[in-house]
């Protein structure tokens, strides 16, 4: 689950960072208006957490991008004060899914978190790249049509690479995006399956590329 977290306070953005990734979740932070559109524009978000007084353009104007952008169903979480009615009204009538009142229960923010991604996973639960589908739904992967077919593992780390496409991600952020608490997995592991998955990727326009030093980014093939 990446997560993006629009935050002018640097204490409050840094502690809620930090709190995210106990959870497992891969956390970028912005601090202002212009940068949290940037950032969303090129990377894939799970969710935005948007506080609206921002130093350059305020959260209003970040949501109004989102909405008449590339990001219009990006699921986004308002951040407000308490005594501030009339901005949570403005803020979901621009379309803003919905919002969390200052200061606020960082296991409420969690849950909130995961209630936004489940309800936007089953607006879209099927994605495409190259000639490969993965149904997130009922769990299926295909290539033109034919089904792949992969383990619990492949199928997880496969679906995290799609969701992180054209983004570098390290062998222990894919380990930390795909197990439960309590679970275990080498880095060694993952360059296993890593292996498996390309023979299962053949001829599907879509490769997994090997970063050295940082780790992997799938991405469609170029054609020539």
């Amino acid at each position: 689950m990446h997560v993006l977290l629009v935050e002018d306070d640097k204490i409050l953005s840094e502690g809620v960072a930090q709190m995210l990734r106990e959870q497992g979740m891969l956390v970028d932070v912005a601090y202002n208006g212009e940068d949290a559109c940037f950032i969303a524009e090129l990377q894939k978000i799970s969710v935005m957490i948007l506080d609206i007084g921002l130093p350059d353009i305020d959260g209003f104007e970040v949501l109004r991008r989102l909405r008449t952008g590339k990001k219009n169903a990006l699921p986004v979480l308002l951040l407000t004060a308490r005594d501030a009615i009339s901005d949570r009204v403005k803020g979901l009538e621009l379309g803003a899914d919905d919002y969390l009142v200052k200061p606020f229960s960082t296991l409420e923010l969690v849950a909130r978190i995961k209630a936004l991604v489940r309800r936007s996973s089953t607006k879209s639960s099927e994605v495409k790249l190259g000639h490969l589908t993965l149904e997130s739904l009922t769990k299926r992967a295909s290539v033109d049509g034919q089904a792949l077919e992969l383990s619990v593992r492949e199928w997880n780390i496969l679906e995290y690479l799609l969701q992180q496409e054209s983004r570098v991600v390290s062998k222990q952020q894919i380990i930390d995006a795909i197990l439960e608490h309590g679970e275990d997995m080498t880095v060694n592991a993952i360059e296993v399956y890593i292996s498996r998955i390309r023979l299962k990727l053949q001829n599907s326009k879509v490769m997994i590329r090997t970063i050295r030093g940082f780790g992997y980014m799938l991405e469609e093939e170029k054609v020539p």
